[in-house]
């Protein structure tokens, strides 16, 4: 991972909601090519869940469909929260090809998670089968 990503990322962990947000705002001003980090930083399993919800989040706002297979593979992290936000992110890439993925995810424990997948099916254009 490159130091300035690397550094960014440790910064989401911060105390300070402050310095949390100029870290978020600068890896989203720099989306594009933060994408290869925010994809190996995601497969790190970074805690607390927070941190994976904000690299889920910004590989949606990338709009790059190289983040698409990580985000799918977030349909299934551990937290709820991680969950739902992969349901919205596939959305923001317009990740029709993860219908099926997001499908599953209807029958999903956590009512947040289920709500976003029905948003996302809707927004994506697809349909329960």
């Amino acid at each position: 991972m490159r130091p300035r990503y690397a550094d960014l990322f440790e910064a989401l962990r911060d105390e300070d909601p402050l310095r949390v947000d100029r870290a978020f705002d600068d890896i989203l001003f720099d989306r594009g090519n933060a994408l290869p980090d925010l994809i190996e930083a995601y497969g790190l399993s970074m805690d607390p869940p927070v941190i994976r919800y904000y690299l889920v989040q910004l590989m949606g706002f990338t709009e790059d469909p190289r983040a698409i297979p990580t985000v799918i593979n977030a349909l299934s992290d551990s937290h709820p929260d991680v969950r739902a936000e992969a349901c919205r992110a596939l959305e923001d890439l317009r990740a029709r090809a993860a219908l099926k993925d997001l499908q599953a995810r209807l029958e999903d424990k956590d009512i947040k998670v289920r709500l976003a997948a029905e948003e996302t099916i809707r927004a994506l254009g697809g349909w329960r089968s």
